[in-house]
């Protein structure tokens, strides 16, 4: 399997969605349904006033986070998810989604959690360090951030644990490393801002 190089475009994501509307199965996958419910277990506190979630998809883990968060931004790259989770979280008044191609664009304003579910290895390695830098910008001392991803093979720029380890690398010593899980098929690191 031969990787990408560079960060993957969302016009990447725009062909995944193209071919299903739920291409990853978030809605009906065990896996996936596990490993939502050990990420809100993970999360350090009982509620946060002010949550950005990245790569929110089709807004499953949105939908179950809603539940602990005053407010959610929820962005996603490709607009087809993008309907689908505005559909799923439609009663959700809390909950505000937009299209955005992080880390080149990223919301105004201070987040007290951060979740960066199955993102990170998308990017190369200068993206993940400018993610790096937007997320320590956006997130004052003592704010959550979460990292989540899968560990098996992939065509993606980096794997799971690379992504992670570079992620909390470039975030130079301005978090605690809370708590790092490794599940059978991802791993779970949970930072707090100084």
């Amino acid at each position: 399997m031969e990787r990408a190089v560079q960060t993957l475009e969302p016009t990447y994501f725009d062909g995944i969605y193209a071919t299903s509307p739920d291409p990853w199965r978030f809605a009906s996958s065990a896996y996936e349904l596990s490993k939502y419910a050990l990420t809100l277990d993970a999360l350090p506190r009982d509620r946060y006033p002010r949550a950005l979630e990245i790569g929110c998809s089709i807004g499953v883990l949105t939908q179950e986070l809603a539940s602990r968060c005053d407010s959610i931004l929820a962005v996603d790259a490709a607009a087809a998810p993008l309907r689908a989770a505005k559909r799923r979280c439609a009663r959700l008044k809390t909950v505000r989604f937009e299209q955005m191609f992080v880390p080149e664009q990223w919301p105004a304003g201070t987040f007290d959690l951060i979740l960066l579910s199955e993102v990170v290895y998308y990017l190369d390695e200068e993206d993940v360090r400018r993610l790096a830098s937007n997320v320590a910008d956006a997130t004052p001392p003592g704010a959550d951030i979460v990292l989540v991803h899968w560990i098996g093979g992939t065509d993606y720029p980096l794997s799971g644990d690379e992504a992670a380890n570079l992620f909390i690398a470039a975030m130079n010593g301005s978090c605690t490393l809370e708590r790092s899980e490794r599940h059978r098929r991802f791993r779970l690191d949970v930072l707090t801002r100084r």
